[in-house]
């Protein structure tokens, strides 16, 4: 079965209850059980987690290489500041698309800039939860082709 890693970085793991009025009322374990479900109909096996820490999240990454056929990440706040992900990235040569529950174009400045993106097969934001659905669509489309 084809198997998809979800990685979610900082303070994702507050989601539901940090500023909802930007990234809702949706929990990270509500987000789980949502993908779980759409993976089962897509008939994509995945692993979920999320880590404050950015040599965690490059970890991750790496042991993705030969595990997982794909990657959907929300980076957080170190999509603006990590090159070291975006290395991480492309060394492990597999699709990863990026999502983001609030429309990162749409905030501060500074949250205009993604590391992850070059290496990216595309983004996602601004959809809320729904946003990690929509990737695991694409990549079901993306992984057929």
């Amino acid at each position: 079965m084809t198997s998809i890693l979800i990685l979610n970085g900082p303070n994702l793991n507050l989601i539901g209850t940090r500023q909802p009025d930007v990234y809702g009322k949706t929990t990270l374990a509500d987000i789980e059980t949502m993908c779980r479900d759409k993976a089962k109909s897509l008939g994509f096996g995945i692993a979920f987690d999320q880590s404050n820490h950015e040599g965690a999240l490059i970890d991750l990454i790496h042991a993705a290489k030969g595990k997982h056929a794909a990657i959907i990440l929300n980076a957080g706040a170190y999509t603006h500041t990590s090159i070291a992900l975006m290395d991480a990235i492309a060394s492990v040569e597999l699709p990863v698309v990026e999502v983001h529950l609030s429309n990162i174009h749409a905030r501060e400045e500074f949250r205009h800039r993604s590391y992850i993106a070059p290496v990216a097969l595309g983004q996602i934001c601004g959809f809320g939860a729904t946003g990690y659905l929509m990737a695991l669509d694409a990549l079901r489309d993306h992984l057929k082709a």
